[in-house]
């Protein structure tokens, strides 16, 4: 067992380090808006290093902008890569400042890597006999690894000498730059020699020594055991030139021209007044109150968690053996099929992906499946693999013969991540998957909503400390990209088994911390998973549009932008770019000298459409500029968009819907998002009546009538709220009512639209100053609605007082159903971000519960349907609190009934849950 180095020179991989909580941290942001997880992820693993590793040796690098010499001497190097995402660059420059206050050296050198600076550093402390200590997650270092350097990764905590490189890849370190050579880096985009794999190599290596020595022994390939041995001669003599050029591009440089000597590469005292400055802007309070309390010992410093909520679940320790890809299995052979079948009839649950030639569900098809019955075991069954030396598959058809019995099946418990795309693919190939016990990506977003990311390779890092092989890693990035099917098995079965053993894995992970509380397993059981095959059924149905009636629209918008601008330039004096905000900036701030509400991160006048909403009230450019916005917008996204996405085969368009995004619990869409149509302009309107009924077929929408009102009765338990909805008044004219004590008869339009802003302003926990603006009043007369509809409604301001106590106590709250929506900012030092955390919390259980509620229609619903009426009803869309059906003309009277009866029953509030129904040819008709 390896063990950490005495006074090492601790060398940090700063862009491994930035990559890794990247795609690790949760979405944090400062005060500003701007993206600060990958900044405190990396201090964080910085700050944690230093508590675990005693030395005042030290050094942060990084990977400079530009070229380096590996593009010279390879064009395509690297040339896969996507640029870094806007959201990480803008924190780079942040990060280097915090590093340097901290007093650590930090080296960024042109015209090479970070690895080559890391590799000059320790092999020139390696020939004084100094111990290092190089922190990283990247392979590649283990090149560098002697009896004087050593690594560490400290997201998994492996420090790795010279036998630990041996235990991980069978080779020494002296061979890593050969094994490099021969497998060659997706990512990187070193060529390698094609078909050779992490276990051809290891046996090339093992059996013959690095690349010359198995270039001059290429006559006993052949007698080497491994498969395609007995070609493999001939493939590497094709590709000797690329092996050697990809040994070139893998070996790290040693010899770097550095600025710095060993000697100063030493822990400086920190910056304490540039840190409290830097930690303020990045609202990392905890290390803002070290500082600011005088500090705190260094022997005190914890690794820190990524959220700043309270922990709210219980932790529990699952005990998992290490990862080992070499444990996977490929099958192809149905001998093996038929005992790996057999396998996963006798276990308790099995992990299951697909693995697939694309990412649309109504058109990918079909490559491989990959199982996993327990931690390192797990298989990969290719079946339409499709490049050059591909070996014999089984079958398509007949795998999917075999597996539909046990798919269907409730009897066999399947978990997957994601399994809603899982099961799009296989409903093509006509099988209903059934069954599904677990899907590690709700599971993790009914954990907790707000910790991070829930895609698989985030979840790996956050739960289980593994980072998992990237789909880019072995099939490229941009225009080369392979697909799946083009890539060859030594790369694409560990990746898909892997897939399948991690899922595995974070089920046995998230599922104890779940079952910790009744509620969240509740959650999870009854309400998430059941909800799974309902979308992947209205996904697959899709809907019905008249392309024409949209394209007639396109063009009545475009003639009514070129309105717009020729408005926009009249009131500017002058004609300018409407979509650029460094024009717009110009005509608004300085030449019309209009009011600065607000500015950018970078110090500039801001143009973002809350600017330009409270100027549109006193100027009208702004007005202007918003409806060019609005319309230019409805336009680009969906009369110009939604023809081009019919579906060839089904002539309709297929929106996919997501589980696991929003905070609260509610269903988004995307490709095409269909809850931001707005349905209050007459623009919006005409696109709904794009959404047609197919003939003899009517369109049905049925919604929750004030929802979230109705909840806020329930929850409050405030007499006033609950008499008035018990009786069926209009709620807004009986909060006028109360609000301005007078009989409901006299209620005038405009106070019922004052009491409406006031109903839903509050549960929104609008202030004064904002129901102000709304309304166009004075705060004081606004702050005396608010103070008379308290008093009316005592229950209401008890129920949004104790909210934030309980909030603010326990760092989250809750749904009617048990649903936990976290609130790390509800004990922020900054004002502005605990408001608004707050805010949150007086509307998230009252979002999140409409959200459960309509889920919970859903369910039932599509059950009923399912049982009884499948060939007279499709329900084809979920937008917001409103369902979307397709009913047979004939049914229309007998099945409504019985569609918002189901609605109403989803849950037992103390008022009435109505469901109000619309029928018509097309959506707005319905609505």
């Amino acid at each position: 067992m390896a063990t950490l180095p005495d006074q090492p020179l601790v060398l940090i991989d700063g862009s491994s380090y930035l990559y890794r909580a990247y795609h690790a941290a949760p979405n944090f942001t400062n005060g500003q808006g701007e993206p600060t997880g990958a900044v405190y992820g990396v201090v964080n693993m910085i700050r944690s290093l230093q508590k675990q590793v005693k030395t005042d040796k030290i050094a942060v690098i990084f990977d400079a902008k530009g070229k380096t010499f590996r593009d010279e001497i390879y064009a395509d190097y690297k040339a896969n890569r996507p640029p870094m995402p806007d959201d990480l660059r803008c924190q780079v420059e942040p990060l280097h400042r915090i590093i340097r206050a901290m007093g650590l050296p930090l080296l960024a050198i042109e015209g090479v890597e970070a690895d080559d600076v890391i590799g000059t550093l320790a092999t020139q402390a390696s020939a004084q006999g100094q111990a290092v200590l190089i922190s990283t997650g990247d392979k590649d270092m283990a090149q560098l690894v002697n009896e004087h350097v050593t690594l560490i990764n400290t997201m998994t905590n492996v420090i790795m000498d010279p036998q630990g490189v041996v235990d991980k890849f069978e080779i020494g370190p002296e061979l890593i730059i050969d094994y490099l050579a021969l497998m060659g880096d997706k990512v990187d985009n070193i060529p390698g020699v094609p078909g050779v794999g992490e276990k051809t190599a290891k046996a090339l290596l093992q059996g013959l020594g690095g690349l010359d020595s198995i270039y001059a022994q290429l006559d006993q390939i052949a007698t080497l055991n491994f498969r395609g041995a007995r070609t493999m001669a001939k493939k590497l003599e094709e590709h000797r030139e690329g092996a050697y050029l990809s040994y070139l591009l893998a070996t790290i440089k040693t010899d770097v021209a550095l600025p710095l000597s060993l000697d100063e590469l030493v822990l400086s005292p920190a910056n304490n007044a540039e840190l409290v400055e830097l930690y303020q802007q990045q609202n990392f309070k905890r290390w803002l109150d070290e500082l600011q309390n005088g500090g705190v010992d260094t022997q005190t410093i914890a690794a820190e968690t990524a959220a700043t909520a309270t922990v709210t679940t219980e932790t529990v320790t699952v005990d998992l053996p290490p990862l080992d890809r070499s444990c996977y299995e490929t099958i192809l052979n149905q001998a093996d099929f038929e005992a790996w079948l057999e396998k996963l009839k006798q276990a308790p649950y099995f992990a299951f992906d697909t693995e697939t030639d694309g990412l649309d569900y109504m058109s990918a098809n079909l490559v491989g499946v990959s199982f996993a019955i327990a931690p390192n075991e797990a298989a990969y069954v290719p079946v339409t693999h499709s490049y050059l030396d591909a070996p014999a598959q089984l079958e398509r058809d007949w795998v999917l013969a075999q597996l539909k019995p046990l798919l269907e099946s409730t009897e066999y418990g399947k978990v997957g991540q994601n399994l809603k795309f899982d099961s799009n693919i296989l409903r093509r190939y006509d099988i209903e998957l059934r069954g599904i016990v677990g899907d590690t990506m709700l599971a993790s977003y009914v954990l907790n909503s707000v910790a991070g990311r829930h895609d698989m390779d985030s979840l790996a890092l956050r739960y289980l400390n593994h980072q998992t092989m990237s789909f880019e890693s072995i099939a490229g990035k941009g225009k080369g990209q392979l697909t799946f099917d083009q890539i060859d098995l030594e790369q694409a079965s560990p990746y898909a088994a892997e897939d399948a053993d991690v899922t595995l894995r974070l089920q046995e992970t998230l599922l104890p911390q779940i079952e910790t509380s009744e509620a969240l397993t509740r959650v999870l059981n009854d309400i998430e998973l059941p909800l799974v095959p309902v979308l992947a059924r209205m996904e697959h149905h899709g809907v019905l549009i008249d392309p024409a009636m949209l394209n007639a629209q396109s063009k009545v918008l475009a003639q009514r932008l070129l309105e717009l601008e020729a408005e926009a330039h009249e009131l500017a004096g002058e004609a300018f770019n409407l979509s650029s905000p460094k024009q717009l900036q110009a005509i608004l701030f300085e030449k019309m000298q209009l009011p600065v509400i607000k500015k950018t991160p970078s110090g500039t006048p801001s143009t973002n459409e809350e600017v330009l909403q409270e100027l549109a009230l006193d100027y009208p450019l702004p007005k202007c500029i918003l409806q060019y916005r609005s319309l230019s917008k409805l336009k680009s996204t969906y009369t110009d968009k939604l023809p081009k996405m019919i579906h060839p085969l089904t002539q309709r368009v297929h929106t996919s819907y997501h589980q696991a995004v929003t905070a609260t619990g509610r269903l988004s869409s995307s490709d095409p998002n269909l809850q931001n149509i707005p349905i209050r302009n007459e623009e919006g309107r005409k696109i709904r009546q794009a959404f047609i009924a197919p003939k003899g077929r009517k369109v049905v929408a049925i919604d929750y009538s004030q929802i979230e009102l109705r909840i806020m009765a329930h929850l409050s338990q405030d007499e006033g709220l609950i008499r008035a909805f018990s009786e069926g008044r209009d709620i807004h004219a009986a909060t006028a009512a109360e609000v301005f004590a007078m009989p409901l008869e006299q209620v005038t339009s405009e106070q019922r639209r004052r009491a409406k802003a006031i109903n839903f302003g509050l549960i929104y926990g609008m202030s004064a100053f904002g129901l102000a603006k709304q309304l166009g009043i004075g705060r004081g007369e606004a702050q005396q609605y608010m103070d008379l509809y308290f008093e009316r409604y005592p229950g209401v301001l008890t129920y949004m007082e104790e909210t934030r106590q309980q909030a603010s106590a326990q760092g989250y709250v809750e749904t009617l159903f048990g649903r936990r929506l976290h609130l790390p900012d509800i004990q922020s030092r900054n004002g502005m971000r605990r408001k608004a955390a707050e805010r949150a919390a007086i509307n998230a259980p009252m979002q999140g519960t409409a959200a459960d509620i309509i889920k919970r229609a859903m369910i039932a619903v599509d059950h009923w349907i399912q049982a009884n009426a499948a060939e007279q009803v499709t329900m084809v869309m979920q937008v917001h609190d409103e369902l979307v059906f397709e009913i047979a003309e004939s049914a229309v009277e007998s099945l409504v009934p019985q569609l918002q009866q189901l609605m109403e029953q989803a849950a037992q509030l103390d008022v009435p849950l109505i469901a109000e129904a619309g029928t018509g040819d097309n959506w707005d008709q319905a609505h």
